[in-house]
């Protein structure tokens, strides 16, 4: 167990990131899995600004490396256009 007060707080703090990151990537994990079920090419492009977003706000808090999102964005803007 940790002996500083400053330890303690790092520790509670530590754990409520923890889980707003886990909330923030299982959102974007859902949003996508949205966006890959719709067949509508208008809503699909609204869903891709959207999601788009997203990953990008995971990648810059680093909840996600940078091309990890490169990858999910290209791939949706594939998936997208093709439709």
């Amino acid at each position: 167990m940790a002996n500083h007060k400053s330890a303690l707080k790092r520790i509670r703090r530590n754990e409520v990131a923890r889980l707003r990151n886990k909330y923030q990537h299982k959102t974007t994990r859902n949003a996508i899995k949205k966006l890959r079920e719709t067949e509508d090419k208008s809503e699909a492009q609204k869903l891709y600004i959207e999601v788009t977003s997203m990953v990008d706000k995971l990648a810059k808090r680093n909840i996600i490396h940078d091309n990890k999102a490169s990858n999910i964005k290209s791939k949706l803007a594939k998936f997208v256009n093709a439709l």
